[in-house]
């Protein structure tokens, strides 16, 4: 059968095509790459650019601005920036950087651009975020009234972080700020809280057994890792907790919690240091520009717990500073401790006589105190910064072999049990109910009379005994989070039944 072909048919489709088409001139900018190097790019002919928008560069690579100086402008470059040669053309995109938010990047390790680093396929998001945003208003807030719990006795005796609470880790090199940033993660299992952990110039090695050790406690199910490590490029450590801080925000919105923590900020700033310098900016103290202080508190003042209007969702923030031989007066360790809510601080002295976590009370504050603690935890945790205080300082009395009263002796003895039962492993966070337990035993004296080398192992063993044989007192606490008077008697009751039989 011959194939038969209307022409007129095919002619009056053509022509209705032809009549649909409208073809419209688009004026678009193009500059032009005047010089590109170290991350930076500077650009002539982009009159229109304004600061914080991207750029978009041959093969597929893009920028952002940050200087809009009078003849050409200056911007980061996001990627390869190699590809990027003097002549090439560059336009304008009309958009500010955003990040992939959501669910779906749960359990991945991403970065700072929300690109997929662990092979596990791409990122199917629906949702996106500016990586800057306004800080929410006073009016849509509230105070912070709910606890978060660390897991680590120390600091939730002693230095309480809440729900939407800045709270900065500070302290030398290798004395276990990581650490403590990885209990809080894994202690945060069951509690609906979903945690991102942005690694700023960290070697990929650290990363990997941080995710290892994340993964085998389960907790990478509740985990975003938003990685830049010492290789990426400076624009993108950067960008890097901005990017954390979105993905925070996009649940903290949706009225749910979220605990974004930045490893560590002193990089960050090293890298802005380093493109601000590169776009010659004028340098300033320690060769920092002028904006380092705004760098960091629009940063964290993203942090927030919302109001009941608002969702009443919270974001809250633990960025760790490194300081350089215990010196907390420099420059960015001062910036960062006014935009915080508090800081955790850790002594080399302390780490290098066996105390672990090292934190020094004295100096360590948490300006929500109280707030941020169950009632339980406020009786039984109320003294013990005060006995640990007088405690160090009774102890440099001690050393010049003077005479000692009673008063002090007891004193002294007390101190030395408490800084016993404040120690604790890495990656053994302890539920509040069995920190609640064990102080108790401490601050009431029935820990006065062991010997000091058995005290760990009397809180193991009693913990045991009471979640063995004493389980309405746990149930008790959990439920009520205080301690009645009926209940005190309880506990007083089943720590004596055990002493009587603790070896």
């Amino acid at each position: 059968m011959a194939l038969q072909i209307n022409s007129e048919k095919i002619a009056k489709i053509i022509s209705t095509e032809i009549d649909k088409y409208k073809r419209e001139a688009v004026a678009e900018e193009v500059g032009k790459v005047l010089e590109a190097s170290d991350g930076i790019a500077r650009i002539s002919g982009l009159s229109n650019a304004m600061a914080g928008e991207m750029l978009e560069f041959p093969d597929n690579v893009y920028g952002v601005v940050l200087n809009l100086d009078r003849n050409e402008i200056g911007a980061i470059i996001l990627g390869d920036y190699i590809k990027i040669q003097e002549g090439d053309p560059v336009k304008c995109t009309g958009r500010i950087l955003q990040v992939p938010v959501g669910e779906e990047l749960v359990g991945r390790i991403i970065d700072p651009l929300g690109n997929p680093l662990d092979k596990k396929g791409a990122i199917k998001s629906k949702n996106f975020r500016p990586v800057e945003f306004l800080a929410p208003s006073v009016v849509k807030r509230q105070p912070v009234k709910e606890p978060l719990q660390t897991g680590i006795k120390a600091i939730d005796s002693m230095i309480p972080i809440g729900r939407g609470q800045r709270e900065l880790v500070i302290g030398d090199r290798s004395i276990g700020k990581s650490a403590i940033l990885i209990d809080t993660i894994i202690n945060q299992k069951g509690k609906d809280i979903y945690c991102i952990y942005v690694a700023i110039g960290q070697k990929t090695s650290t990363i990997a057994r941080i995710v290892e050790k994340l993964s085998e406690t389960g907790a990478m199910d509740y985990t975003i890792i938003v990685s830049a490590t010492a290789r990426t490029p400076a624009s993108l450590q950067y960008i890097a907790p901005y990017a954390g801080c979105a993905i925070g925000e996009y649940f903290m919105y949706s009225g749910k919690h979220a605990l974004v923590m930045y490893d560590d900020l002193s990089k960050h700033a090293v890298s802005y240091r380093q493109l601000s310098l590169l776009l010659r900016r004028p340098p300033g103290r320690e060769a920092y520009p002028g904006d380092i202080f705004y760098l960091h508190s629009r940063l964290l003042e993203r942090a927030a717990k919302l109001s009941d209007e608002m969702g009443g969702g919270s974001l809250t923030a633990i960025p760790i500073i490194e300081t350089k031989a215990g010196d907390i007066s420099a420059y960015i360790p001062t910036n960062v401790i006014s935009i915080t809510d508090g800081q955790i601080y850790l002594e080399s002295d302390l780490f290098n006589a066996g105390v672990r976590p090292a934190i020094n009370p004295g100096i360590s504050v948490s300006r929500v105190g109280g707030n941020a603690q169950i009632n339980a935890m406020k009786k039984v945790a109320g003294m013990i910064r005060l006995d640990l205080a007088q405690y160090r300082e009774l102890e440099t009395f001690a050393k010049f072999g003077t005479e000692l009263d009673k008063e002090t002796k007891k004193q002294l003895a007390r101190g030395e049990r408490t800084v016993e039962v404040l120690k604790q492993g890495q990656y053994k966070p302890m539920d509040v109910e069995d920190q609640v337990l064990i102080l108790f035993a401490l601050t009431k004296g029935f820990l006065d009379d062991l010997e000091v080398n058995k005290i760990s192992k009397f809180e193991k063993e009693f913990l045991e005994f009471i979640h063995v044989s004493q389980t309405s007192i746990v149930d008790e606490l959990r439920k009520t989070k205080d301690i009645s008077l009926e209940l005190e008697e309880k506990i007083s009751n089943a720590i004596l039944k055990f002493k009587s039989t603790f070896n």
